[in-house]
């Protein structure tokens, strides 16, 4: 896969909303054997999803940088936001976290929009995974997800979904 197709994915995601503009998804775009290499132990004892990273061009991992506010000055100019994550930890985490499951998520959305397949995985081992890419860093994984052009022949019906009223209620 190009790098031009992978900036263009993510002009696509970085206007995807997250709390307070804060951004704290980060993306490691794998598609390097040697890339793939550093990812495959963490896969280990994970049903298909080896042979699922090996066959896709790329793997993303989107990842969270816990010292996302750091760069609050810059995207979130109106009030300095450092102050409050750093007093509360477990509440800069939930943001991190959260934020970065909506970016990924723009990811996926974004990439089906560019006409790219997409199959988002969270059966990995984290410590694995950030010991090989983020050893020495704030940053942490959250999720991967393959990106490529899947094959027809072999992509699995729709399964079902939840009904309205099953998943939601108005009140």
């Amino acid at each position: 896969m190009s790098d031009s197709t992978l900036h263009s994915l993510y002009e696509l995601i970085k206007w995807g909303p997250t709390s307070g503009n804060l951004q704290p998804a980060r993306i490691v775009f794998v598609r390097s054997d040697e890339g793939r290499k550093k990812l495959m132990p963490a896969l280990e004892g994970m049903g298909s999803n080896p042979a699922q990273v090996r066959a896709a061009p790329v793997t993303a991992i989107i990842a969270q940088d816990t010292r996302f506010y750091e760069q609050g000055h810059r995207l979130f100019p109106r009030m300095n936001v450092k102050p409050m994550f750093e007093a509360d930890a477990a509440f800069a985490e939930s943001i991190a976290y959260r934020s970065s499951s909506l970016t990924g998520a723009y990811l996926i959305i974004a990439a089906r929009a560019l006409g790219l397949d997409v199959c988002p995985m969270s059966g990995f081992h984290n410590a694995i995974l950030d010991d090989a890419f983020f050893k020495g860093t704030d940053w942490k994984a959250n999720f991967i997800c393959t990106i490529g052009y899947g094959d027809d022949a072999r992509l699995y019906p729709r399964d079902p979904r939840l009904t309205f009223e099953e998943a939601c209620r108005l009140e």
